[in-house]
């Protein structure tokens, strides 16, 4: 889209209309001046004269009557298909002899969301477009809270250093195990906490939050809700007291994991860029790392989800903290 005080854009088009319409220059002289043909600045003149200034913006290109678009009630046997039998756009079409391409447009033209979008269940959409993304609105109004079980690195690499082959066999022999990454991650600003522990048990998640709601607290975040999977640590008592009174505690709907999604996302993205990011040759060489790549994801790594800035700029106690 051209800027609005460009040469014949809305602002140009009505100096030109009024150099015809108002002060009475030829249509000739007019089109010069404005280095247009003449049509094109009788066009402008005949639509200010008929409806004023509102007309000088673009009109719409779509035709008032296409006698090719697919017949009312062929669009409404693919939508009753679609909702009924849940069918895609391939089976649609072969079921009512339509181009795939056909079904597709009708689909998007009434909004129906895509099949994996919804659930399999009901049909309902669990699966939000990006353009109405919820987010909470102010840090601490919800934390999402998980574990994410991580394999251990044998002494001197595993697979990704001496090959798939030799390194199943270096697994099964030392049998290194599984760390449990408790990750706890505010809804509004994706500011993380994290820690690398050796289990989950209930005595250890709810230490992990009460240090991790001492963190939150240190960036002038007050946390209300947290919201948790159906964990047995997570349904404990001791987990229980150490949310105390003034937190809230929500619980995910069991078998649905992209309600705690933040978290989730939060999980695939220290896969991506810590734990399989490079080929290590132990785990305490891994592990050594994960508190500053913890640091550059809250204060260096901008976020999509933030329209590219950083937690750390959506918490004002932490701007420029930590440079």
């Amino acid at each position: 889209m051209s800027h609005r005080n460009v040469p014949l854009s809305p602002t140009g088009r009505l100096r030109l209309a009024r150099c015809v319409v108002d002060q009475g220059w030829s249509l000739r002289t007019a089109a010069g001046r404005f280095s247009v043909s003449v049509p094109t600045a009788k066009r402008w003149a005949d639509r200010y004269r008929e409806h004023g200034t509102t007309a000088m913006e673009d009109r719409s290109s779509r035709p008032h009557y296409s006698p090719a678009r697919t017949a009312r009630a062929t669009e409404r046997r693919i939508v009753g298909l679609r909702v009924s039998r849940r069918l895609g756009p391939h089976r649609i079409a072969y079921r009512l002899g339509l181009p795939v391409s056909t079904v597709q447009a009708v689909l998007v033209r009434y909004g129906c969301p895509r099949l994996t979008w919804t659930d399999p269940a009901t049909g309902c959409r669990v699966r939000k477009q990006r353009a109405v993304r919820y987010e909470h609105e102010a840090p601490g109004d919800l934390v999402h809270v998980d574990v994410k079980k991580l394999a251990r690195i044998p002494e001197g690499g595993g697979h990704r250093v001496h090959g798939r082959q030799a390194g199943n066999k270096i697994k099964k022999q030392s049998r290194p195990g599984y760390s449990k990454l408790h990750n706890a991650v505010d809804d509004c600003s994706r500011l993380a906490y994290s820690e690398i522990l050796d289990d989950e048990k209930k005595e250890t998640a709810a230490a992990f939050w009460t240090r991790a709601n001492t963190y939150f607290e240190s960036c002038a975040i007050t946390v209300k809700r947290v919201l948790t999977d159906n964990g047995s640590a997570y349904r404990s008592q001791v987990f229980a007291d150490a949310l105390g009174d003034a937190i809230t505690h929500k619980r995910t709907r069991p078998y649905r994991p992209q309600t705690n999604g933040k978290v989730e996302r939060f999980n695939r993205t220290l896969l991506e860029e810590w734990a399989y990011a490079k080929p290590y040759t132990s785990e305490s060489a891994r592990q050594g790392d994960y508190q500053a790549w913890i640091h550059s994801y809250n204060h260096h790594r901008g976020h999509t989800a933030l329209g590219g800035s950083t937690p750390s700029e959506r918490v004002t106690n932490l701007t420029g903290k930590y440079n």
